[in-house]
């Protein structure tokens, strides 16, 4: 037996009523942004790729979203990906504050200069309540900011060839390079070869195959909209002639002598470059077929090559040539650079050599000092000391060498500096390391001298704290792993007469213990529990502070209860520090969570089952019309058409849905009926979908237009047996409705 739809719709809406107080309110529903026409330009149509410049950067996106209505005080925000297509780190495009009762808007933005590439998409967030769009199909966009003609030449020297030619031999290669475009390396490129294509999309490319080279920036789609395309270099091969330098491979010259290099190919006209350790040191020259290497420059020592170019010829390197120098010896000072002399001191300078047979001089301040010629001296003054070797074992015209100077002080007073040892941050520490790093003798006009190396061990040493000695802290370094010893430190340290304090640091330890907050949900819904934030640890006689977003929202209430969604912590001062909890994180509650594997109108066949499953939620109930628990499982199988109620359930969140089952029509509604009274076909009878329903209308009316018949639940039941037909084939208008709306009409034929 079929039950009555409207018996299913009032209990169905009554016990939703029992059991959440109100239905859930239906979320919101923001739609993906769409290209739009730009209404400031007459006769164009939505865009296809973004093709920003400086002379023109104004788009449009189509926007829509379904009621209800947002938050009043909601803006819609307009965000970018990465040229990924990736939202981790959104751009924002726009906003707007004044679209809230809106349902169906435009955003404008701009393309921000930086963004290159083929991938963007977009999406809209509503910040009251928080929901974000399905993202947008990708696009090309691109900021074209350079609109020129690239330069390209070798290296990017900046020298184009004459003719653009470019010569190689012997398996060589040419790097190419555009050299007239600001932040090169941040561009992509399309490098081409004789007209095809090349897959190289950096700035710069090495070429070993003739061709005609050329290139442009990649603009994807918008590279019509530049003008990047640049001159053309023409790269042609050839055979080697056999370039090299005259004599052997490696040659050392003593000091104060020079080496003349000489290229093996000359008087042709051609330009020579030379090269020392790859750097150019002469040329490009015509004719400088050769180069003196000059031993009384520093630093002459290196590895040497020369190449040709010029026509009739290719551009061509030789073999290096290795030039060292002999004769050379070296001199290590056994003493630190810097010497600290105290009064009535004395100290030992000396040094060490690799000269096979070396004499010696020492100076004092640029003038050599009588009898000092040994490896040592003996100082008793301050002044600058550097000692002259030579050898006179060597190949070479003896040539003394000095050393470095070490310079001797006697200081007016000392300085320490001390410094955190490692990673130290304030309140976020929970130990510290000091140490000394640095001790400077100070003269009578302020000039200071390191001498740490030599007096670091000559001192003795005493920690303070806020200006008190610390017991037993005795050495360079400290180490502070209390709270209670948090405070000002300072190193004082005693050597002779003389007795230095350092510069001070604070030491503000955090504390080791843990602060741990809870919540008894995450999940923020409307009707739903009331989700409250707690800590175990004791907050009596505590300064503390509840914050939302990193902005205090509570400082004197033990625990709080949430009514907005956002990043809770619980701030303690503890010891002059904060001490901070773990997050929680409070979103809003998502009714899409909850996934039907079928539309929640479903229609079955009399007799049959339809299966519907639900996912998503943490537990199920499922309720017929008469608020009976029928399953609470994820899944229920119907058998009867009417309305029930599901109710999912996540945390302390619900969902209702509505369930209606109807049955299947199996036929159409008659047009032609006899009333012979055979028993078959003497009354109209219409499909289940239009009759028994008292919401349904069901009414008739003569060929004149008069009404004969009106039923609301119509029972199939017409004509009735004081109908009487005066005709043997009479037609009739009927028309059915459903509050006022029209659902079917048409014509009915009865035959006598």
């Amino acid at each position: 037996m079929r039950k009555s739809n409207s018996t299913y719709s009032v209990l169905v809406l009554a016990l939703a009523f029992v059991l959440l107080g109100t239905l859930t309110s239906q979320a919101q529903i923001l739609h993906k942004p769409v290209p739009a026409d730009n209404p400031n330009l007459a006769g164009n149509s939505a865009w296809t790729a973004v093709c920003a410049s400086a002379g023109f950067n104004e788009y449009f996106v189509n926007f829509t979203w379904d009621p209800p209505l947002v938050n009043s005080n909601n803006e819609f925000v307009l965000e970018l990906s990465d040229a990924n297509g990736f939202f981790s780190d959104p751009t924002e495009l726009a906003r707007v504050s004044d679209k809230n009762t809106t349902f169906d808007f435009e955003f404008q933005f701009a393309l921000p200069s930086d963004m290159r590439g083929n991938s963007y998409k977009m999406r809209v967030r509503s910040t009251s309540p928080a929901k974000t769009s399905p993202a947008s199909d990708a696009f090309s966009m691109y900021f074209i900011d350079y609109n020129s003609p690239l330069l390209i030449s070798e290296n990017g020297s900046g020298t184009i060839p004459s003719g653009g030619l470019i010569q190689i031999c012997g398996g060589g290669s040419v790097t190419l390079k555009p050299h007239n475009i600001p932040s090169a390396s941040t561009y992509i490129y399309n490098w081409y070869r004789s007209g095809t294509l090349l897959s190289t999309k950096s700035e710069s490319i090495t070429v070993s195959e003739p061709g005609m080279y050329y290139v442009e920036l990649d603009y994807g789609d918008c590279s019509g909209s530049a003008n990047t395309l640049s001159n053309t270099i023409e790269i042609s091969t050839g055979t080697s002639a056999g370039l090299a330098i005259n004599g052997p491979n490696s040659i050392a010259i003593c000091p104060g002598e020079s080496q003349v290099l000489e290229a093996s190919i000359s008087g042709m006209g051609l330009k020579y470059t030379w090269y020392k350790d790859g750097v150019v040191v002469n040329g490009p020259t015509i004719d400088a077929s050769s180069y003196t290497v000059n031993s009384s420059i520093s630093g002459f020592e290196g590895s040497y090559e020369v190449e040709i170019s010029g026509t009739g010829v290719c551009t061509e390197r030789s073999a290096p040539v290795s030039i060292t120098r002999t004769g050379s010896f070296d001199i290590t000072v056994n003493n630190s650079e810097n010497i600290v002399l105290l009064p009535s001191q004395t100290k030992t300078l000396s040094v060490s050599t690799s000269a096979t047979s070396a004499n010696y001089q020492w100076y004092r301040n640029g003038v050599a000092l009588a009898d000092a010629t040994s490896n040592s001296l003996l100082i008793s003054e301050v002044g600058e000391y550097y000692v002259e070797v030579t050898d006179n074992g060597g190949p070479c015209t003896p040539e003394p060498i000095a050393s470095t100077t070490t310079t001797v002080v006697s200081p007016d007073s000392f300085e320490f500096v001390v410094d955190y040892v490692g990673n130290y941050t304030s309140c976020e520490s929970v130990d510290a390391t000091l140490t000394l790093t640095a001790i400077n003798a100070v003269s009578d006009n302020g000039a200071k001298t390191d001498v740490t190396a030599d007096l670091q061990n000559s001192f003795d040493y005493q920690w303070k704290l806020n200006g008190v000695d610390v017991s037993g802290e005795t050495s360079k370094t400290i180490t502070v792993s209390d709270q209670e010893d948090n405070g000002e430190y300072t190193l004082m340290g005693t050597v002779d007469a003389f007795e230095a304090l350092s510069n001070s640091l604070d030491i503000t330890l955090t504390s080791n213990e843990t602060l741990q907050i809870t919540a008894n949900g995450n999940v923020l819904c409307e009707g739903g529990e009331a989700i409250v934030l707690e800590t175990s640890t004791d907050l009596t006689d505590k300064s503390f502070q509840w914050k939302k977003d990193g902005a205090v929202v509570d400082a004197s209430s033990e625990n709080i209860t949430v009514s907005e969604t956002g990043v809770y912590q619980l701030v303690i001062t503890s010891n002059a520090c904060p001490l901070v909890s773990n997050d929680i994180t409070i979103s809003a509650f998502d009714e899409s969570l909850l996934v039907l594997d079928k539309p929640k109108d479903l229609i079955l066949i009399e007799g049959e089952t339809q299966t519907l499953t639900a996912s998503g939620a943490d537990s199920y109930e499922w309720y017929d019309a008469g608020n009976n628990l029928i399953s609470s499982g994820s899944f229920y199988d119907f058998t009867e058409e009417g309305e029930y109620l599901l109710v999912a359930y996540f945390g302390t969140c619900t969902v209702s849905k509505v369930i209606t089952v109807t049955y299947r029509d199996m036929f159409n509604i008659p047009n032609v009926i006899t009333t012979n009274g055979d028993g078959i076909n003497d009354l109209w009878v219409l499909p289940n979908t239009y009759s028994r329903d008292p919401n349904v209308l069901v009414t008739i009316f003569n060929e004149r237009g008069e009404q004969v018949f009106s039923q609301a639940g119509y029972e199939n039941n017409w004509p009735q047996s004081t109908t009487t037909f005066n005709k043997q084939n009479m037609i009739f208008y009927y028309k059915i409705t459903r509050g006022g709306r029209s659902l079917k009409q048409g014509t009915i034929t009865v035959i006598k």
